[in-house]
Parts: structure tokens; sequence; C-alpha cells
């Protein structure tokens, strides 16, 4: 996953490599840290508009106004057979300004069959009951490829059997060869049968089936008589949201769980081809087809890609890397234009020997920017309690109690971590100046994970021991990625921001225009010394109230102005600026200063700024 922009003055450049906000004097509009963000597509960047402003079908009515919009603007969504559901969910995404949706998918897993040719279980000798029901001409669907193909040549032969699930349903383009492969309706339940070559060529014509024997893989998919992905588009256009569809996740390398496996590439090669060809079929121009996410999901740490095909370096590169560079290519072939979401996790526990430093973070980053994915949106793995929302004068303070479960319960910020969420982001956002300058169009987008680590209000059974969050902390992961990247999205739409009551969903209606200040620069208007915050949500009447060590007593200044500036063109949407008149000279220097932002009804944002300036 969904799975993060930055912009400073001038003379906050070099302050960047001491890792602090510090606030330089000047009264020209700051600059980015980093070159506007390179979009791979116009698809993914441009609004939609929604096709009506309110419309009625079976499932009920529905507004497609946006009255209550939120920093968080795309959320990952769980597949669904109720059709009513889907139509519910994306009205509520829409209410509350979001406009992407990330659909969780499916892997591809190589099974074994049995002496009957029926497809085994996963674990144990029974049949699989979910493709138990595939038969053809009384045999089952495996078995009669097989049958097909000796036909065709006694030398053929079927040597891995691969099934796949989906609640999709495919067009005719998902074929090579029909007199081999071919659609199986059995009742309401629909198979299709594939069959392609162990070495993943997967040959433009039939002939060589017939021309000569040899191993096949057949490809079993479970599908559905109603196709969702046109469901989920449609109301995608009915919204303004635009969907990104779930590539087949890889094989798991049955060794060591976290990556993909090298023996199934080809045949997962193939699949995305046949898959992504069927979708330029029929969905080719589709505004509201946004892209693709990249669902097998590996932490972000250092790692090595540079796609040689030299094989003394192949071995050397990241084997999941190598995977995601081959399946990458396919899209990149028949839907140019479409760009790749992928979210990796973050590890910053210092306790873990496999957890990550943030420069080391940054050098994964580089490495999947080259695996050619466009919108590289980490986990901000809070949620998991893998990371910590703290400022660096606050590294000595103990943990947030709902982290103490993953690391201890006299943890401080600092002993726990190698840093904190917003160390991560401005790493990685550094990275990406770097891969655009190298011509890598890649964006950064953050994913706001929508839980707790344990011991949270309980939402499902799928969710595990996960329970949700609430608002005020969401709102605090949003300050801390919030300043280095250009989109925010979060996991999970379904069930984390629907469960409970008051639901994390209604509290954001409730409570959508809360300020949320992302980040503060030191910045004159005229001749008058003054500050520029950025963030969500600071009108006129808002209220700023800044506190520093040895104050004689807190300074609370009202805004003076919002948006005097033309906006960097890499912020998230709906960010803003507002802007403070204020003597910094009054600062000691090197001091932190905290920033609080209050609306003019006197709500505070969740989360005060930390910054200090130069001496």
């Amino acid at each position: 996953m969904r799975w993060f922009t930055a912009f400073l003055g001038v003379a906050i450049l070099a302050a960047v490599a001491a890792i602090v906000l510090v606030l330089p004097r000047g009264g020209d509009a700051p600059k980015s840290e980093r070159p506007p963000i390179a979009s791979p597509s116009t698809t993914s960047s441009a609004a939609l508009t929604p096709e009506a402003s309110a419309f009625t079908d079976p499932c009920g009515t529905f507004e497609t106004e946006t009255p209550t919009p939120y920093a968080v603007t795309g959320y990952w969504l769980i597949p669904t057979v109720d059709h009513c559901t889907w139509r519910r969910q994306l009205a509520a995404i829409h209410e509350v300004g979001g406009d992407t949706v990330i659909r969780i998918g499916w892997g591809l897993q190589a099974r074994r069959v049995d002496g009957e040719g029926r497809v085994l279980a996963n674990e144990g000798d029974e049949a699989d009951p979910r493709y138990e029901p595939c038969v053809e001409d009384g045999l089952p669907c495996v078995a009669a490829a097989e049958r097909d193909l000796k036909a065709a040549n006694p030398g053929n032969r079927v040597s891995w059997t691969f099934v796949y699930r989906t609640d999709e349903a495919f067009g005719s383009d998902l074929f090579r060869c029909p007199e081999f492969e071919r659609k199986i309706t059995i009742g309401k339940t629909v198979f299709y049968r594939l069959v392609t070559t162990e070495d993943g060529t997967d040959d433009a014509s039939c002939a060589n089936i017939t021309a000569k024997g040899r191993g096949y893989h057949v490809i079993l998919i479970a599908a559905a008589e109603k196709d969702s992905l046109t469901e989920l588009l449609d109301l995608g256009d009915q919204f303004g949201v635009r969907v990104f569809p779930a590539l087949p996740l890889a094989p798991r390398d049955p060794a060591q769980k976290t990556r993909a496996a090298k023996q199934g590439t080809n045949t997962l090669i193939t699949l995305t081809r046949r898959i992504l060809q069927d979708y330029g079929a029929r969905f080719q121009g589709r505004d509201s087809l946004g892209g693709f996410y990249q669902p097998f999901e590996l932490q972000m740490r250092e790692m090595r890609y540079t796609g040689s095909d030299d094989p003394k370096e192949v071995d050397k590169d990241h084997p999941t890397l190598r995977v995601y560079a081959a399946q990458h290519q396919i899209v990149e072939q028949e839907m140019p234009g479409k760009p790749i979401l992928v979210s990796p996790y973050l590890d910053a526990r210092k306790g873990r020997p496999i957890s990550a430093t943030p420069k080391q973070v940054a050098a994964g980053f580089e490495a999947l920017a080259r695996t050619g994915v466009g919108i590289i949106a980490p986990q901000d793995s809070r949620g998991t309690g893998k990371v910590g929302l703290f400022w660096p004068d606050q590294r000595d303070e103990q943990v947030d109690e709902r982290l103490r479960p993953v690391v201890g319960k006299t943890a401080t910020n600092g002993s726990a971590y190698h840093g904190s969420t917003r160390d991560y982001y401005r790493e990685m956002a550094a990275a990406r100046e770097r891969m655009v300058g190298q011509g890598y169009n890649v964006q950064l987008w953050a994913n706001v994970e929508a839980f707790e680590p344990s011991q949270g209000e309980f939402c499902e059974d799928r969710t595990g021991d996960r329970g949700r969050t609430d608002k005020k902390r969401l709102d605090t992961a949003v300050t801390q990625v919030g300043r280095y990247v250009s989109k925010v999205v979060s996991y999970m739409w379904s069930d984390f921001f629907t469960c409970g009551s008051p639901s994390l969903s209604e509290e954001i209606v409730r409570d959508y225009n809360r300020p949320i200040p992302v980040d503060a620069v030191r910045k004159e208007r005229d001749i008058q010394d003054g500050m520029e915050i950025r963030g969500y949500n600071m009108p006129l009447g808002s209220k700023v109230t800044i506190t520093w060590d040895g104050q004689d007593a807190p300074r609370t200044v009202e805004v003076a102005g919002v948006d005097l500036t033309e906006p960097p063109p890499d912020l998230p949407a709906r960010m803003g600026t507002a802007w403070i008149p204020f003597d910094w000279t009054q600062v000691p220097g090197g001091a932190w200063v905290q920033i609080e932002v209050a609306a003019p009804d006197g709500r505070a944002a969740a989360e005060a700024l930390h910054v200090r300036i130069s001496a």
C-alpha cells in the first residue's frame, strides 16, 4: 500500500542533514527541498469529477458531494460479495474526501494434484473444495487439460499445477490458445483454464503445442460470474474515485515466506500478462483505473537491485525485487502510463536484528524505484508498533502506552527505535529526489495505519488482535508524514474505519476540519518577521500558541493570512498555509519550540509541531 511532501525555505536545506527542522530567516517564499514530483501518469494525479451530485439505485440513495473532506485521501478495501457494500463503502470514502481505493488481492499458488487430477488443499491430502467442482467431460479440469495436451502431441505433459482465485470475471483476451484454454461454468461458479509453457515464453501461436512435446503448467482460476473490477470502475466514475486493482500476488518461497519464490516467476509473469491483456481490451482509457497495486509485501531496508542480466550479478539482487521488476515490465508493456503502487513496511525497533535505520530504508527506496514502481507508499508501521510517532526532543520520553506490548513497558522512544516516523520519511523524500534526478518517475506517498498493535477495540476475526485507532492518533500520524509526501492513504477502510461506535469514519465526519499542522518555516511578509505553517484546516481566526523552555509565558498569535503565496506543486490535496507575525529574535538560539494550532472554535490540533531555530 496506500501507504508522502515537503517544502522549506532556501536556508533550511543545510539543516535537513542535521535531522532537525530549522526555521531560516528570509523574506522570500520557501523553496521546495526537492523537485516537483514527476507524475507517472496524468490519470493518477488529475482529479476525477463525480458523474452526478446525487443518484438512487437498488442499494439506496447516495450523494456525490464531499461535505467532510479529510487529510487522508486513499484507502485499502477488502473484497466483498455484497455489491451494495461496495456502493456504501465508496460513498462513505468519497464523503470524507477519498479519491483513491486500493484493492486487496490474491496469490498464485503451486498445488499438488492426486492421481485423478484433483487439486489438493494447500495442506493435507484432501481435494480443495474451491477447485473440486471444476469438471470437464467427467474429468477434473487439470486432468482434462493434460488429456487435451497429450492429444495434440503425446510428448506433452503437465509438469506443474497452479491455482488462483479472484472475484473478477475475464473476457476472451485472457486466452492465448482457445483450443486448449477455456472458460468453464459450473452453476454460478466460473473457472478459467490456462496453459503456459514451463519457461514462461507464452508462445504467440498455438503451433508449438502440436509441433513438439514439452512440459506445461496449468493455471486453474476460480473466478466470479460478475466482474467486480468493472463494478468498482463504474462506481469510481460515479463518485470520482480512482481504483488500483491488485496484481496477482507472487508465490512465496517455501524456505523463506517473506520472499517471492523464483520457481514460480515464469508462471506468474504469464498470468499477469494474460490478465493485463484482458484489462487492456476492456479498460484502456478508463480514467477511474488509476494504476495497479503490487501486493507482495516486503520490508523496506537496504536492498540491492541492478536489473543486470549478468549471471554473476543476478544472485546478488534481492530475489523479490527481481520478481517485482519482471511483473512490472508486463504492466508497462500492456497498460503503459498506469503507475504501479507498492506499500512496504518499516521496522525501526533497535532490539530486532532485521530492523533498519532511516538511511538503510532510503537505500531500499532507491532499489524499489529501479524495479519500475511509480508510487512507493511505505506503511508508517505505527499500527504494528514497529515505528513510533515522536520528535527529536522527545527521545528520552516513555513510548506511547499502546506501544509497550511491542517494545517493552520501560522503553523510551530513543531506546526502542532507531528513529521516528518523521526521520524515515525525511530520508525517503531525499531518496526520491535522487531517483527523480536519475530519471525515475516515482512518487512518495504515506500509508498511515488505522489500527493499534494490540489491546485495541476489536473489529473482525480477519484483523487478528489488531484494534482500531482513534482520530487523534491518525491526525498525529498525518502531522508526522505530511511534510514529505504528495498523498496520504490508509490501511484499511474495511474494517478499521467502520467498526465500533462511533466508528473511526464517523469520528472523521464529526471532526473533519480540526487543524492538522505538518510543517513551519520562518517567513517575513514585507518587513515583518513571522512564520508560515503548512497543514490542513487553518482558516483566519485560528490561533497559534508558541512555547519554549525558559519562556515567561506562552505566546498566542492569531492567523493573519491564509494561502498568501502560490502553493508548491507537490503538496497533498487540500493542504494550505497560514501566516502569523512573530518576532523570532526573542527565541534563544537552538531552543526547541512547540507550535500549537487551534481552530477559531477552540479545537486544538492533536499534535504540536516541534521545531528549533538556528543560533
